[in-house]
């Protein structure tokens, strides 16, 4: 009875919130009771609050159904686990590259588009209304005009999927930068808007414009042209091109990987409102609508789109990596040489980890907490995100697991809300309400040693970098890296649509690109320290800190 009456609190809560005629912070308010009631079963549940015993009561490492290859570069490494959950993408390190900054970001994205000849396929947050992305898009628009004057029908689409409360907000926004496009070229140009089926009713009518993408996004940052991919954190947006340090990595001719991530955002855009030449949106034909229609069917029909997506993704790889290594007529290197397939044995993998809460797909949550969990004594796990607000999962796994670990955040200068106006301003002291709480627990535990927080500081500008490395006992290179959309925090894990992709490699160039990308991240930054926040700008008002566990899931 006891259990019946926890089980059904946040579904009374929701009810209450569906029916809820008051201001829009009472309504978040409730909102964020309802997460916590939610939240605070799933822990009572999974595991209880015993950190020392946090490896032994995490998720096992997924069984390897396939025995170890003897006969495959693919056998070797220990994180074949993986492919259980997700396709697995074998390549050559030479076609993956590392960037640094965000002018060569810019610079790598106008130059892909010049040269497309088939798809552009771009997912973000937003696209901002500057003159830089007002550049992206005369960009396209000359792209698609040369697609027309060499062939017609011209073969190139163009496929953009953003947010639909992000790219709405104001008069002119992504959808006003992308209308002309859309009139000039409508048989080319795809525009969907995801709207979260969790913003709807009352809620949708109460929350001001500014606030209602806090309750989900479309957070997925993909650019991709032809065969290659670009993996980020960055937004279409100038300071992404210009001072707002992130992280980037360029998938130069990887056809199979493109053609996932193709399917991947087309998926996403089925489910998606559209937009169209007048500027007004619609579902695609036989869609649920996300926040009209039944919030159950349109979630039930979302995560079979998606899935089908990853499950013949890996069925396809799993295909042809029996084909390439395990059948009976099996040619030798010089074999396939002499036929024409010079393409160098794969020494990195490739796996892409998508997390749809809304649609209960939890592939990168479960990796990640597996990854944490795994990492042996001796390990280096150095993590790094622009907004430090760990789930309480994660943050059980970092103080009680053996690696050593350090994290790097974003100061309060160089975060994103710093000198913004009205309550978004308070949010970098929240955050560093949420860091001095953190480092609180580790010193009580006496993990100083092996729990290291940095700050980053860098004059002008803004940090957004999020991901980690992974450097196994003994190594001075890291092996594996996640690079992609989340943020290790609540809202990456519960409310939005995010992607990133795990990338294992042997190649000790690789390994030495990923390494230098780490420390040139680090270098900037400062240790965290007692006295850190002893500091005036680290002093957090007594408002903040009182509301800071009421809206710390929401941004």
């Amino acid at each position: 009875m006891a259990a019946a009456a926890v089980a059904a609190g946040p579904v009374f809560w929701r009810r209450l919130l569906g029916l809820l005629p008051g201001r829009p912070g009472l309504a978040a308010l409730l909102g964020r009771l309802s997460d916590r009631l939610g939240r605070n079963r799933d822990r009572r549940r999974r595991r209880p609050p015993w950190l020392l015993l946090a490896p032994l009561l995490s998720p096992a490492v997924p069984y390897v159904t396939l025995p170890p290859c003897c006969l495959c570069p693919e056998g070797v490494h220990r994180f074949q686990w993986i492919r259980n959950l997700v396709p697995e993408f074998g390549v050559s390190s030479s076609h993956v590259r590392v960037l640094s900054s965000p002018a060569e970001f810019f610079e790598l994205m106008k130059g892909q588009i010049k040269v497309a000849k088939r798809r552009v396929v771009m997912a973000s947050l937003y696209l901002g209304t500057g003159p830089l992305e007002q550049e992206l898009v005369d960009c396209l628009e000359s792209t698609l005009e040369k697609s027309l004057q060499a062939k017609f029908p011209s073969d190139l689409r163009v496929s953009i999927l953003l947010d639909f409360t992000r790219g709405s907000r104001g008069r002119k926004n992504s959808r006003t930068m992308l209308l002309p496009l859309l009139q000039r070229f409508p048989e080319q140009v795809r525009v969907s808007l995801f709207h979260t089926p969790n913003l709807r009713g009352l809620l949708r009518l109460l929350i001001p414009e500014r606030f209602n993408e806090t309750i989900g996004l479309q957070h997925i940052k993909v650019y991709l042209f032809d065969n290659s991919v670009v993996l980020s954190g960055a937004n279409l947006s100038d300071s992404y091109f210009t001072n707002r340090q992130d992280r980037y990595v360029f998938l130069q001719d990887c056809p199979e990987i493109a053609d996932f991530f193709t399917e991947l955002v087309d998926a996403v855009g089925d489910v998606s409102l559209q937009l169209r030449g007048d500027n007004t949106v619609q579902v695609v034909e036989g869609m649920v609508h996300p926040y009209k229609g039944d919030r159950a069917a349109y979630c039930k029909a979302a995560h079979k789109r998606v899935m089908d997506v990853i499950n013949s993704a890996r069925t396809r790889q799993q295909t042809l990596h029996t084909q390439t290594f395990h059948s009976n007529s099996l040619l030798t290197q010089e074999d396939a040489a002499a036929a024409g397939d010079r393409r160098p044995a794969p020494d990195t993998w490739i796996y892409p980890l998508i997390q749809m809460k809304p649609f209960e797909i939890q592939i990168d949550e479960i990796v990640t907490e597996t990854l944490l969990t795994e990492a042996e004594r001796g390990a280096k796990v150095y993590l790094t995100t622009g907004y430090f607000n760990l789930t309480q999962a994660y943050m059980d796994l970092v103080l009680g697991t053996r690696a050593e670990y350090q994290i790097l955040l974003a100061s309060p200068e160089v975060n994103g809300f710093f000198g913004a106006k009205g309550v978004a301003g308070a949010i970098p002291a929240a955050y560093v309400h949420i860091e001095r709480q953190f480092y609180s627990e580790v010193c009580s535990l006496g993990q100083q040693e092996r729990v290291q927080l940095q700050e980053y500081w860098r004059r002008g500008w803004t940090f957004h970098a999020k991901g980690l490395w992974l450097y196994l006992a003994g190594s001075s290179l890291p092996c594996l890296t996640l690079i992609g959309s989340p943020n290790f925090g609540y809202r990456s894990v519960h409310r939005d649509l995010e992607a990133q992709i795990a990338i294992v490699t042997e190649s000790r160039a690789l390994q030495q690109q990923l390494h230098q990308e780490q420390e040139q991240l680090y270098l900037r930054s400062g240790v965290v320290s007692s006295a850190t926040f002893e500091q005036p700008s680290r002093q957090v008002k007594l408002w903040v800190k009182m509301v800071t566990p009421l809206i710390k899931n929401f941004f």
